[in-house]
């Protein structure tokens, strides 16, 4: 399969620039400058994952599905800190290393490459890209793309291979898959061009798979998810009208086709396999739900960042379509009914919470924010970080502006043996716009707004990306 690729001109592609532009040089480097002191009860790894392309990119880039996978890791440990990036290898980044050059275009040209380049077993196939998020479940560490199959990573972030869970998850799973504490289960759903369009699945705390890929009932056409929310009842997937389109893009056209008349529908699904709870509402996009949890009255509630549409595909959101900002949806299950309402109007995106509040009511929730003083951020691009305290009185919000810093997604780190969303730290990845140079931030629990406490210097520029994770030492 070859499409078009005439007129690609990655120089004009803005993702592929600036503080996206990617890197080539994988680094293992201990000792690294800090300024400031690091808590020494931080011990343990970040790791974020994001698009870095090995090699100039052909026939089409796409920013953020497009790129191969890099995870970049920063071990701290008493008061220390070591840093290493490793891309994640898989079968078709090989073969390119191999051929020095890239042989698979982008997710809106399908350029694929035939046997003679890429080996009869890749041979117009399509390419894995494992390049959004990374977790670890089960002793896993594993690296997650957009409806795919994660690839398993080493400790030391060596590739080790595609993940099937056994053969039991052959079609993949999401790039946001929700791990419930309680239980340590975790929930996964997987999005297909061909029927059954929509699948979910779950996986024991011990990594074993308890229930198979089971069909959405009411799913008969391919639409792109990229995140979900967990309950302690329910799985939470929104069907926005982002419908996918192969024979469009085999024309020439766009591979994602915006469709707002058709509205977004609402997908409660039960966790012990009961039917599927529907509503439905105007057309309303998200990339990333924060967390849900069920009331005592049976209701859902659903916290997530709200778009008037993807922005990617030809077709942009209508006058007048659904405000963007952190928003709530409240589900009644027994009505099939929603209602929706605007939090926070600010520019905010990559929200996090504590990850160990996730399915019940979370006190406070991070995100990325823009502050409206710097011109000509790219989409995806952030030069503040924002809080948000939800209580009985509403919700108020805190903001720490970075100034010449262009910052990623916070992710928390507790203080072990602690449960109070004071004690722990807020992480994430910086790159100064004036010099290039990486940080990685370390703002505190009970007062983020104040900045940081800590900054380490990273010894390469780590590209603006995506999702990442804390792990303790201690699990």
């Amino acid at each position: 399969m070859t499409t078009r690729s005439d007129g690609f001109d990655p120089t004009r592609v803005a993702h592929l620039g600036g503080r996206f532009a990617p890197v080539s040089e994988e680094v293992d480097e201990t000792g690294l400058r800090v300024e400031g002191e690091l808590p020494p009860e931080l011990d343990g790894v970040y790791l974020r994952n994001g698009p870095n392309p090995r090699f100039t990119p052909i026939g089409s880039y796409l920013y953020p599905v497009d790129g191969d996978g890099m995870l970049h890791s920063v071990r701290l440990s008493e008061g220390g800190a070591r840093y290493r990036n490793r891309f994640v290898r898989t079968p078709a980044l090989r073969a390119e290393e191999a051929a020095g050059h890239a042989l698979w275009g982008g997710v809106e040209s399908l350029i694929t490459p035939g046997p003679d380049e890429a080996g009869p077993e890749l041979a117009h196939t399509f390419k894995n890209i494992p390049d959004i998020n990374v977790v670890r479940h089960a002793g896993r560490l594993l690296a997650l793309g957009e409806s795919d199959c994660p690839f398993r990573m080493s400790p030391e972030l060596e590739t080790l291979g595609k993940e099937t869970f056994g053969g039991r998850l052959p079609d993949g799973i999401t790039a946001h898959p929700k791990t419930d504490p309680a239980t340590g289960e975790m929930a996964v759903f997987c999005y297909a061009l061909e029927d059954p369009c929509l699948t979910w699945a779950m996986l024991d705390r011990d990594g074993r798979v308890s229930r198979g890929p089971t069909p959405v009932a009411g799913v008969d056409e391919p639409v792109m998810i990229h995140d979900m929310a967990l309950t302690g009842r329910f799985l939470v997937l929104l069907l926005a009208p982002a419908f996918l389109d192969l024979a469009a893009a085999m024309r020439g056209g766009s591979f994602l086709d915006w469709r707002p008349e058709r509205g977004t529908r609402i997908a409660l699904v039960p966790r012990d396999g009961g039917p599927v709870c529907w509503a439905h509402d105007s057309a309303f996009w998200s990339w990333h739900t924060v967390n849900a949890y069920d009331t005592p009255d049976g209701r859902v509630v659903l916290d997530y960042v709200q778009w008037p549409g993807p922005g990617i595909g030809p077709r942009p959101a209508a006058p007048g379509g659904a405000p963007h900002g952190l928003a709530r949806a409240v589900l009644d299950p027994a009505a099939g009914s929603v209602r929706r309402e605007l939090l926070d109007d600010a520019r905010v995106e990559l929200p996090r919470v504590d990850d160990r509040v996730l399915t019940g009511p979370h006190r406070r929730t991070a995100a990325a924010a823009g502050s409206g003083r710097t011109a000509g951020l790219l989409p995806g691009e952030y030069d503040a970080l924002r809080w948000y305290d939800v209580g009985p009185a509403g919700v108020t919000a805190r903001t720490w502006n970075a100034g010449i810093l262009s910052v990623g997604e916070p992710v928390f780190a507790p203080v072990p043996g602690t449960a109070d969303p004071d004690e722990g730290y807020w992480l994430t990845f910086a790159t100064d716009r004036t010099d290039a140079t990486s940080w990685l931030l370390v703002l505190p629990g009970a007062d983020p707004a104040s900045g940081p406490v800590a900054r380490v210097r990273i010894p390469v520029r780590v590209p603006l990306g995506l999702h990442g994770t804390w792990l303790p030492t201690q699990e």
